[in-house]
C-alpha cells in the first residue's frame, strides 16, 4: 500500500509489537533500541515512508525519529529514497526511507559496522596493554605475576585477532555467496560436521593449507571436476 496509512489495524498492531521486541533485542546486538525499532517497522511495511509517518507510527518525537533514521542509515539498515507521492507541489520531491530488503546485505553491513565500532578498538586497547606489560616486564624481569599477565595478554590478543579476522571476512563476501555458504552449512547434519572437524585434528596444518590454497586457485569448471574426482577417491578409500 506504498506509504499510505495501513488499512489493517491487526497487521499494524503486529508490526508495532515486533518493532518493540526488535528494539529490546537491539541492545544485545550493539544497536540502539530506537534504531532497531525503525528498521523492524520499515522491514514489515515493505514500502518507503517519510520521517513523519515513521515518527507517528512509533510514537517518537521529531528529534528522536530524525536521529534514529540517520543512525539506521549510517548502519546500512535503511536507505533514503525519493518521495514519489508528492502531487501538485513545486520543488524537489521530499525524502522517504525504506528498509534494505536484502537480509544478507544488511546483515553484512551490521557485522562490518560492529567490527569497526567494537572489534577494531578493542584490538588497539589490547595491543597497547600488552606492550605496556612487556615494557614493564623488561624493567622488572623477576616479577612472576607481571610475567604471567604478559603471557595471558599475548595469548588473548592472538585469539581476538583471529576472531576479528573471521568476522571481518563476512561483509567482504557477496551477499549471495554468504547466503549459499550458510545454507549449505545448514544442510550438513551435526554428526557429519563434527566428524569433519574431528578429521582436521589428524591432519598436518601445512597439508591443509596447501590443499586450501590449491583449491582456491581452480577455475569453477576445474573445481567441479576435482570435487567429483575427490568424492570418488574418498568413497573408494573408506570401503
Amino acid at each position: 500500500m506504498a506509504g499510505d496509512a495501513p488499512a489493517s489495524r491487526s497487521a499494524e498492531a503486529i508490526r508495532l509489537r515486533l518493532a518493540d521486541a526488535w528494539g529490546e533485542m537491539g541492545a544485545a546486538w550493539g544497536v540502539a533500541p530506537a534504531i532497531a525499532r525503525v528498521q523492524a517497522y520499515l522491514l514489515t511495511r515493505q514500502a518507503p515512508l517519510t520521517e513523519r509517518e515513521v515518527r507517528e507510527a512509533l510514537g517518537l518525537s521529531h528529534r528522536a525519529a530524525s536521529l534514529a533514521l540517520a543512525e539506521a542509515e549510517s548502519w546500512g539498515l535503511i536507505e533514503r529514497v525519493a518521495e514519489s507521492r508528492r502531487v501538485g507541489r513545486r520543488g524537489p520531491a521530499g525524502a522517504a526511507y525504506q528498509a534494505v530488503g536484502d537480509h544478507w546485505r544488511w546483515f553484512g553491513r551490521v557485522v562490518a559496522e560492529r567490527k569497526s565500532r567494537e572489534g577494531d578498538p578493542i584490538i588497539g586497547v589490547l595491543e597497547r596493554t600488552a606492550a605496556e606489560a612487556e615494557a614493564e616486564l623488561g624493567r622488572n624481569p623477576g616479577d612472576r605475576e607481571l610475567g604471567a599477565l604478559h603471557e595471558w595478554l599475548s595469548t588473548f590478543l592472538v585469539f581476538v585477532r583471529l576472531f576479528d579476522r573471521a568476522v571481518g571476512l563476512v561483509p567482504r563476501l557477496d551477499p549471495r555467496e554468504l547466503e549459499r555458504g550458510l545454507r549449505l552449512l545448514g544442510d550438513i547434519d551435526d554428526d557429519t560436521f563434527l566428524r569433519l572437524v574431528g578429521l582436521l585434528e589428524g591432519l598436518d596444518d601445512k597439508d591443509v593449507m596447501d590443499l586450501v590454497d590449491a583449491l582456491s586457485r581452480l577455475s569453477p569448471k576445474t573445481a567441479r571436476r576435482a570435487t567429483k574426482l575427490m568424492s570418488g577417491v574418498v568413497r573408494t578409500v573408506v570401503r
